[in-house]
Formats: structure tokens, sequence, C-alpha cells
């Protein structure tokens, strides 16, 4: 090899080394991808790209996270299990969706679960409750971080819903869970599931007449072309679980860990206020649509509670069994002191 040639060669490797440093693939001793649904504009991605920046900082580049948004590396079935079996480090998943992954999880199906106030609501979230929930993950084979709020679902319909007893003799669209089909039999509604896909025009061609879904989606999805009335009730809780690869996790100093629990726990009051502006902004929309816009009133969302809760709680203790019935025990107690 020429003198040329070997200086030509040495500059290529030094070029490529120099790219790969500055791109990080050198700097950090962990690299964690998470991957989730939404998009890059709603408040779920939004705030991992916001702990992923504390947990680089707070480190010093020793874990890096690598955000995947859209379901760029699969659906939440896919991407849960890929934390199950280790192919993934992370995912933050809808708990609506991991039922059939963890049975106890469908707690947060049950309508009016959580308070209204948000600093009571998130009492539950990071207390015994929340925490008693996030370790029936463990023999499932995940580690589960902790609860994130992600927005509560409101009820519209193409009918009038001015009361509860108009609820009787609708249809409406639920997820396959028994948990939402007995809630809405307790007002005398009856309830069909439908993929989501199909829910607009189920909506349209009256297969269905009524939907409950937060107010962004309801507004993503244009719904609001297809209802004519809209009830604020924030009933329904859809809350994120943060899901770890257990062998990851354990990997990880101790030290790390708790730099990364403590800045998800950091971004919640963030979460829940770009949650609310994008919740105001959709309702606005829905509201220029047209749409007929009730909120019901403390007393009112008592009295759902009162019907809808008993039924969707035994429903959910059937699916979820002597596990489920713990949890709930645990959840009772400590919703009347959070509430009392």
């Amino acid at each position: 090899m020429t003198h040329t040639v070997r200086k030509l060669a040495a500059t290529a490797v030094l070029a490529v080394a120099g790219v790969a440093f500055s791109t990080g693939a050198f700097a950090a001793d962990f690299v964690a991808k998470i991957g989730h649904l939404e998009s890059t504009q709603q408040s779920r991605h939004v705030h991992l790209e916001k702990v992923a920046a504390l947990v680089a900082e707070r480190t010093n580049g020793a874990v890096e996270f690598q955000i995947f948004p859209q379901g760029q590396l699969g659906q939440q079935r896919e991407m849960t299990e890929g934390v199950q079996l280790g192919s993934l480090e992370a995912t933050v998943a809808p708990a609506a969706f991991l039922g059939g992954f963890n049975p106890v999880v469908s707690i947060l199906d049950i309508p009016f679960l959580l308070p209204e106030d948000d600093a009571k609501a998130q009492e539950l979230r990071s207390g015994t409750f929340g925490k008693a929930l996030c370790e029936s993950f463990e023999s499932r084979g995940v580690e589960c971080l902790m609860l994130w709020p992600n927005g509560r679902k409101n009820f519209s319909s193409s009918k009038p819903l001015a009361s509860m007893e108009d609820f009787s003799g609708q249809k409406f669209r639920v997820m396959d869970s028994s948990i939402l089909i007995e809630q809405f039999k307790a007002v005398g509604a009856s309830a069909i599931a439908l993929p989501f896909g199909e829910l607009y025009t189920s909506l349209q061609t009256g297969v269905v007449d009524a939907q409950e879904n937060p107010l962004d989606t309801i507004r993503a999805m244009k719904f609001y072309e297809v209802q004519k009335y809209l009830v604020l009730s924030n009933h329904g809780a859809m809350e994120d679980v943060i899901l770890f690869n257990p062998t990851f996790w354990a990997s990880l100093p101790e030290e790390y860990r708790t730099i990364i629990t403590d800045a998800f726990a950091e971004v919640v009051p963030d979460l829940i206020a770009h949650k609310k502006a994008s919740v105001a902004s959709s309702l606005e929309e829905i509201k220029a649509a047209g749409v007929e816009v009730r909120e019901l009133s403390a007393e009112e969302k008592a009295a759902f509670r009162e019907t809808m809760y008993p039924a969707a709680r035994n429903a959910y203790i059937q699916g979820a069994g002597e596990e489920g019935l713990e949890l709930v025990n645990l959840y009772e107690q400590e919703y009347a002191a959070v509430t009392k």
C-alpha cells in the first residue's frame, strides 16, 4: 500500500469514527428504544421527549431514550410482547389495550374511577393503588414504572342526552370489554363492540347512535360531523402504563433507575396541562361545528357513578378474579380517603 493510499484510508477511518461519535454512537452506555402509538404532536410523545432530555442530562449522556411514535415498531400488542421478550426496551401503552395481557389493569375501564380533581386523581395513581396495579405486571414478565394520565372520555350521540333516562335504548359503540358493556347496560343502553376504524361510518349509518371518547379524539376523527349531542362527563380515565423490559431495567445502575423514574413523575403536571389545552381547543372546534354541548353537574356525576360503578365493578372482578377483587378493595379504601 502506498503512503498516499495509507493516508487516505486512515483519514476515512477517522472520518467514520468522527461521524459515529458525533451521532452519539459511543456516548451512551444504555440505549432504550421506546415505542408508542400516538403522533409527535400529542401529549404522550411530547412528554416522552421531555423525559428523554431530562434522563440524558442527569445521567451525563449515559442513558439514551430513542422514541418511536405512531406505531413505527408495531401495533401495541406487538410492542408489549417485544418488551416482554426483550426485543424492545420499553413502551408507553394505553391501559385499555392491555387487558388481554393483564386482566388486572382493566380496573381502569371502570367508569368514574378517578376523582375529577387532578391532584386527588394523581394521589391514587402514585399511591398504594397505583403501585399495586403496577406490581401486577411483574408476574406477566414486564416492569411497570407508573401510570401516566392521558385524558378522559365523554359521551356523544346523534340523539339527545339531556338526562340519564335518555341513555335508555340508545346503542353505544364500545371497545370489546365486558366492563364497558355492563357500564351501559346499567343505564338501559345497549353496547356494541366495534373496531375503532369502523366507528365513523357506523355512527353515520346508524349502526350505533353514540360513542365515548376523549374530546381530542372526537375532534381528530371528526365524530362531531355525525353526532349532534355531547355530554362533558369525564367519566372514563384514559391512563397510560409505562412498561420496561425487566432485564434491561435490572441492568441499569440504581442511580439511573431513580433518575428515570423521577423524570417520568416530574413531567406529569406539564403532561396534564398539555392535554387540557388540547381538550380545550378540541371543545371549541366541536362547538363551532354546531354540536349541542352539556356538562354534567356534580350531582349528576354522582348519580351516574352510583348507577354505573357497581355493574362495571362486578364485571371487572368476574374477569380479573381474586387478584382483581384485592385491587378493587384497595382502590375503594384509598378512594374514600382521598375524596373525604
